[in-house]
């Protein structure tokens, strides 16, 4: 994955396990010449988003240990890392980096939908649990999505069972 590749480079090149966000921008964009710094900045978002990074007393700290990512010689990442995925898109690449084939997970996934009358995104994190991938951080954001949804309409998903069994 391109984008953790990306946000594992400044971290190693340091060999270290925080670094300022300045210090992250500069490795990105003058040091490594990968984007500029609105770029990186744009890339520290992305990344906090997708949980790669936590920000921790104003330090990123890499949520994955970045010593077991390779950064290939000569790579570059490309600019669609820069691109905010969706919860439905990060669950999707979590069960395919899981070895889940994607059109049989995308086929899943949306039999799922159908059959519970769900979000897209809803249906794509239960399979992604159902085939035991990870995905704590978009159930939250799911879940978060469907309270919203529910206090618009009434109801209320905050003592909702958070055991993660499917």
């Amino acid at each position: 994955m391109s984008l953790e590749v990306a946000v594992a480079a400044p971290f190693k090149a340091r060999a270290q396990d925080r670094l300022g966000q300045g210090e992250f921008v500069v490795a990105l964009s003058l040091e490594r010449e990968w984007f500029s710094p609105d770029q990186a900045k744009r890339l520290v978002d992305v990344a906090l988003g997708r949980g790669l990074l936590a920000s921790e007393d104003g330090d990123l700290v890499p949520q994955f240990d970045p010593a077991e990512v390779t950064v290939p010689e000569g790579f570059t990442p490309d600019e669609s890392v820069l691109r905010e995925q969706s919860t439905f898109e990060s669950a999707l690449d979590a069960v395919v980096a899981a070895g889940v084939e994607k059109q049989r997970a995308v086929a899943a996934i949306n039999e799922r939908q159908r059959a519970l009358a769900v979000t897209i995104e809803a249906a794509a994190v239960l399979y992604a649990r159902e085939q035991g991938v990870a995905v704590d951080r978009l159930a939250v954001d799911v879940r978060e999505e469907l309270a919203a949804e529910a206090g618009d309409a009434g109801g209320d998903l905050t003592d909702a069972d958070d055991s993660g069994a499917a």
